[in-house]
């Protein structure tokens, strides 16, 4: 699947580096066009001139060399990945907290290709809290990670850290160029966010959902190829490559949602499931006696698309439960004619609304369940999207 792909390779400071160029080499062999960029510390650990003479391509280092400009924008443009490999513990460290130092960072920060790490380092620096927390946060800026193996050190030791073997490389990255075109073709509808509903023209009804989980879910649905229509309440956060359409309301995302043609839903929205039977057209005045509001029923969206799902259509729906968790995510797939309901607790410290981590369980129509650990949002969104892909075939 690398074949015709072009990819460019950042290797830094690390024992490592010497996996490299073979696994240059058979990303050549594999029909890949591959260039090669190094940070300084790198050059302790491998040459330019085999990098060169393996990859067919000049090794850049430096962002100046005399009057030459290295144009970091257009490297990041050109390549269909861009493949960190070995990822040094320093530069995972600068990638986490945003730091631009050199060529290989001044990519990274620029790429708009998807960004791919295979860290190496000592095992106790690999299970140090920090680089767990750096980890995290790369990943949850969209980088996917390939994970170390256990095996010998260059301390000596045996434990983890060990950066995967270059034949590993190639067959995980095969497989990451196989999910991106297995949506291909598909047309996606995807909610996220809260709905506000009317009080008055100052006040509303609403929850703490951020809109993270449906947002990630959405951009990973569109790596796969899919054609993606992002429905969202009342957030600020940005989504790239797709049609999106901003509501306020519970009304609003319904109608929204039932003009869209779709072979995959997934309802993760907040939507609220009651609304103001009456609202004010002016401010509420504060008096001394007490207000009651009347509220009616919403809407609903889940189970609309439900009763109106076609044959080859899969809906997805989301349920955030603080008791008896397990018999309402039943209910609702249920009751709701979905195909999957990813159920989300919050009882589950680092999970649920705010959060930058989720944990969820998934329940089929046959069945089966299945637990996803925690783990940063996006990270989650790539098992959910793995599973939607799954039941798509």
């Amino acid at each position: 699947m690398s074949a015709g792909k072009k990819i460019l390779i950042g290797i830094t400071g690390s024992i490592a580096a010497y996996k490299t160029p073979l696994l240059v080499r058979q990303l050549v062999k594999a029909g890949a066009e591959v260039k090669v960029i190094m940070t300084p510390a790198a050059e302790d650990f491998v040459s330019r001139l085999t990098l060169a003479t393996v990859s067919k391509n000049d090794v850049l280092v430096n962002l100046f060399d005399e009057a030459t400009w290295a144009n970091h924008v257009h490297l990041g443009r050109w390549a269909d990945l861009f493949l960190l490999a070995p990822l040094s513990c320093n530069t995972l460290s600068k990638m986490a907290h945003g730091s631009c130092d050199n060529l290989l960072l001044a990519t990274y920060l620029s790429a708009t290709c998807p960004v791919v790490v295979a860290p190496a380092m000592d095992e106790d620096m690999w299970h140090h809290p920090t680089t767990k927390r750096n980890l995290a946060a790369v990943e949850s800026d969209g980088c996917s990670i390939i994970p170390v193996k256990h095996g010998e050190l260059a301390s000596g030791l045996i434990g983890d850290g060990r950066m995967a073997e270059p034949e590993e490389i190639v067959s995980w990255l095969d497989a990451f160029f196989a999910r991106q075109n297995s949506l291909s073709g598909k047309k996606a509808l995807v909610t996220a966010g809260p709905t506000y509903e009317a009080i008055d023209p100052v006040r509303f009804i609403g929850n703490h959902s951020s809109g993270k989980m449906g947002i990630a879910i959405a951009e990973e649905l569109v790596k796969r190829g899919a054609s993606v229509t992002l429905v969202t309440g009342p957030i600020s956060l940005q989504a790239k490559g797709l049609r999106r359409i901003s509501v306020t309301s519970a009304a609003e995302m319904y109608a929204a949602c039932t003009g869209v043609d779709y072979d995959i839903a997934v309802m993760a929205a907040a939507v609220a499931d009651y609304t103001p039977v009456e609202v004010a057209d002016k401010k509420i005045k504060k008096n001394s006696g007490e207000l009651t509001l009347t509220l009616k029923r919403t809407q609903d969206i889940l189970g609309s698309l439900g009763k109106q799902k076609r044959d080859g259509q899969l809906l997805v729906g989301f349920a955030l439960e603080t008791d008896n968790e397990r018999e309402g995510a039943l209910k609702k797939l249920r009751e709701k004619n979905a195909d999957l309901i990813v159920l989300n607790s919050l009882q589950d410290e680092g999970a649920g609304f705010g959060h930058d981590t989720n944990k969820a369980t998934l329940y089929f129509r046959n069945g089966e369940e299945k637990n996803l650990p925690l783990k940063s949002k996006t990270a989650l969104a790539k098992d959910i999207v793995d599973t939607i892909t799954e039941l798509v075939k």
